[in-house]
C-alpha cells in the first residue's frame, strides 16, 4: 500500500529509466504464453517466493505461475489463490466516487469540510480548502499517514512490531488523526504527492453520503454487478480464504522471510484492504476500462490526469487521474493501471485503453532491501511493456 517502498511512483517506470529500448518481442520470437511464463520466471527468480498472473486478451484468457505458495513446501501457487491487493483498492473507492458525482449524491467539487466537519484541521491543515477531487487525484498536500516514522500501530515496519500490532483494529478517524499530527506538504492543487490519508477520508465522506460503509458501496456498485464474488473487504478477518500463497515479509537486508498473512487491514481503510484474485481484478480493469462503470462524463473524470512530479525523472508523460494511473509503453501509447503494495504482498495491473488486454499480477513476498525492490520492479514493468506492447 505504501508508497515509501519503490511502490506506485517507480514500479512502472524503472524501464525507461534505466534507457531501455522497446522490449516488445520480435515477431515470430515468443508466443504470448510463453512470454508470461518467461515473465513471471523471471520475477520469482528475483526473490519472490510465488508469482502467478493472469491476462485478458481479446477472448483469450492466459494464466501463468512460479514458484510456491509456501517456503519449504512443494505446491504450486494456485492460480486461483487469493491475495490483499493493497493500494488497487483506491480505483473502486474512486470509481464510487464517481458514480455518487454522477447521481448528485455529491459533487467532486465539494470541499472536505463539507462532508466531514473539524476532520482535517490544525498544524496548518483546512479541510475547507481540499476538494473531493483533490483527494482522489493526490493533490491535496496532506500528509501521508503511514509515511516513516509514524506510530507501528499503522505501519508495522519490523518483526517484532508486526508482532506486537498485528492483530490490532484502527478507526480511519484515528489513521486522519495520524496525519493531522503534521503539516501539510504543501497548499492544495499546486503539487501532486500521493498520500494514503486522502483515500482514508474519501472513505468516510462515502459513508457520510450515502449511510453505508465504503466497501458496502463497492459491493453494491461494483462486485455485485460484475459477478465478483472473490472480492471482499476483509473487516477485522486476520486471515485469508483458501487457497492464498503465504506473504513473505523481509524486514531486514539478508534477514529471514516473516510469514506476515495474519493481519488486521484496518490500518489500510479505503486507501488498500480489499483482498482478491487475478481473475476478479483482470474482470474489474476490463470492465472498467469498457466503460461499464462509468458514464462518460465521469470516464472522462476518471482519466483527467495531471502531472506527477515524482514520475518527471524517469517517464515523461505519465500521469495520474482519480485513482488510476497512465503509464507510457515503450512502444508508444500506454496503459492505465494501479499498483498495490501491502504487507507480504505486491498487485501489477495494466488495462489498455479500451480494456481488451488486461494484464494482473500478484507477488507474495515483500521485502526492505531498496536494491532488491528496485531490481522487482524493473522486471514487473518489463514484463508488463512486453505484455502490452506485443502483438
Amino acid at each position: 500500500m505504501t508508497l515509501g517502498k519503490l511502490s506506485i511512483p517507480l514500479f512502472c517506470m524503472a524501464s525507461l529509466l534505466l534507457g531501455c529500448p522497446s522490449s516488445a518481442p520480435e515477431e515470430g520470437d515468443t508466443t504470448y504464453d510463453e512470454l508470461l511464463q518467461q515473465g513471471v520466471d523471471k520475477i520469482r527468480a528475483g526473490g519472490i517466493v510465488a508469482v502467478h498472473a493472469e491476462v485478458l486478451d481479446g477472448d483469450r484468457r492466459i494464466l501463468a505461475r512460479s514458484g510456491v505458495a509456501q517456503l519449504g513446501g512443494d505446491q504450486p501457487i494456485d492460480f486461483d489463490s487469493y491475495f490483499r491487493m493493497g493500494s488497487n483498492t483506491k480505483t473502486f473507492v474512486a470509481v464510487v466516487a464517481l458514480q455518487l458525482a454522477g447521481e448528485g449524491a455529491l459533487s467532486l467539487d465539494d470541499t472536505v469540510e463539507q462532508w466531514l466537519p473539524g476532520v482535517v484541521s490544525g498544524n496548518g491543515n483546512d479541510g475547507s480548502l481540499i476538494t473531493i477531487r483533490q483527494l482522489l487525484q493526490h493533490t491535496t498536500g496532506l500528509y501521508n499517514y503511514t509515511g516513516q516514522g509514524e506510530p507501528s500501530l499503522a505501519a508495522l515496519r519490523s518483526a517484532d512490531e508486526y508482532m506486537q500490532h498485528r492483530l490490532d483494529h484502527m478507526e480511519p478517524e484515528e489513521l486522519v488523526a495520524l496525519a493531522m499530527e503534521h503539516k501539510p506538504n504543501f497548499d492544495p492543487e499546486t503539487q501532486w504527492a500521493y498520500s494514503n490519508t486522502n483515500y482514508v477520508l474519501a472513505g468516510m465522506i462515502i459513508e457520510r453520503a450515502t449511510g453505508n460503509h465504503w466497501s458496502e458501496e463497492v459491493e453494491a456498485r461494483i462486485l455485485d454487478p460484475l459477478g465478483l464474488d472473490r472480492t471482499f473487504e476483509p473487516g477485522d478477518e486476520t486471515d485469508l480464504p483458501a487457497p492464498h500463497a503465504v506473504a513473505y515479509q523481509q524486514y531486514e537486508v539478508g534477514g529471514p522471510f516473516i510469514d506476515v498473512t495474519i493481519a488486521n487491514q484496518s490500518f489500510a481503510d479505503a486507501a488498500g484492504s480489499l483482498v482478491t484474485t487475478t481473475a476478479d481484478l483482470a474482470k474489474f480493469w476490463r470492465a472498467l476500462s469498457e466503460g461499464s462503470l462509468l458514464d462518460p462524463e465521469q470516464m472522462a473524470e476518471l482519466r483527467d490526469t495531471v502531472p506527477a512530479p515524482a514520475f518527471d525523472s524517469i517517464a515523461p508523460g505519465s500521469g495520474y487521474g482519480l485513482g488510476i494511473l497512465w503509464i507510457p509503453t515503450s512502444c508508444g501509447g500506454g496503459y492505465w493501471s494501479h499498483a498495490g503494495d501491502t504487507l507480504g504482498y505486491s498487485t501489477r495491473n495494466a488495462a489498455s485503453d479500451d480494456g481488451s488486454r488486461v494484464v494482473v499480477m500478484s507477488l507474495s513476498t515483500s521485502t526492505n532491501d531498496i536494491e532488491a525492490s528496485y531490481a522487482t520492479i524493473v522486471d514487473t514493468f518489463e514484463i508488463i511493456d512486453q505484455l502490452m506492447c506485443a502483438d
